[in-house]
């Protein structure tokens, strides 16, 4: 299959280089440094579950994607609208995948690309770009969640699936998609929250008794926000984030702490500020990720 990747970081990286280890047809859109190391020596992951290099077809012309079945989309969110514009003209009947942190990234690129054209999904994995070319997972965590909005199984479904079990990526069809995006952001968006305030990775986080009864805030938070959205999470849900944040490694911190310690620009409107703005028109007290997103705001363009 031909797959393209639009966003060759720890998310996208990592998935398309596993999709080419395993023989599919990688097309992967990167630039600067990165895009250099990886038409020299390939892409590398290393991580705990082992190291592997693939070769993949990248470039920093978005005519590379050209005729891809699918496309992942994993940029960051602060420049979603900019790569969804680069990379219109050559989707040609592509199914665009949204592999983006937070919640509304079908409703922002439905106003740039076709809805129908949209597949709404959900990466779990922890990674980084450690140096050009290289790509560091620091957990077990290994898949992707992707559902139609209408919870139809559909051919493009099962076709992307199939892919990715080839690849050793635990991929599952979601009914509730929309539910399932809002579940994993109650520990998502609470731990960019505190790892990316206290500067600590989650084993100080979790275990300190004052941070996590905070976390806990944290997490009800996004539920009651999401609810009062018409989002129909499970019951379960603040107990499932807090078994995920429980089972990182202790040295694990959220993507949005990596990028505010290198100085770069961070997903904080897309995370703590998407909160903010909906508790706000619900009238929902969010204290929590209302500082949050203060606290960060000045970094939001970077250092």
């Amino acid at each position: 299959m031909k797959i393209g990747i639009v966003g060759a970081g720890g998310v996208g990286g990592y998935f398309g280089a596993l999709l080419a280890a395993a023989g599919h047809d990688v097309r992967m859109l990167a630039r600067g440094a990165h895009l250099a190391a990886i038409q020299a020596d390939g892409l590398k992951l290393e991580g705990p579950r082992g190291d592997i290099t693939a070769r993949v077809t990248a470039s920093d012309d978005p005519q590379v994607l050209a005729g891809s079945e699918f496309v992942l989309f994993s940029v960051k969110t602060y420049d979603a609208d900019a790569a969804a514009r680069s990379v219109a003209p050559v989707l040609d009947g592509a199914t665009l995948v949204t592999l983006q942190n937070g919640v509304d990234s079908v409703e922002r690129l439905g106003a740039i690309l076709p809805r129908a054209a949209l597949l709404p999904g959900i990466a779990f994995m922890s990674g980084v770009i450690a140096r050009p070319g290289v790509i560091r997972y620091t957990s077990a965590m290994s898949s992707i969640v992707i559902g139609e909005e209408d919870g139809a199984v559909s051919a493009r479904c099962v076709a992307l699936r199939d892919a990715c079990k080839s690849a050793g990526v635990g991929c599952e069809i979601s009914p509730d998609i929309r539910a399932a995006q809002w579940k994993k952001f109650v520990a998502f968006a609470t731990n960019a929250a505190m790892t990316g305030v206290v500067r600590q990775p989650v084993g100080v986080v979790y275990g300190d008794p004052d941070l996590r009864a905070i976390a806990l805030k944290s997490m009800d938070e996004v539920i009651a926000v999401a609810l009062a959205h018409g989002v129909k999470l499970p019951p379960d849900a603040k107990q499932a984030a807090l078994a995920l944040l429980d089972s990182f490694p202790p040295d694990l911190y959220a993507s949005l702490y990596h990028d505010l310690m290198r100085g770069k620009p961070v997903e904080n409107d897309a995370i703590s500020g998407v909160i903010v703005r909906l508790a706000k028109r619900y009238g929902i007290d969010v204290p929590v990720h209302q500082f949050a997103h203060a606290a960060l705001k000045p970094y939001e363009k970077g250092a």
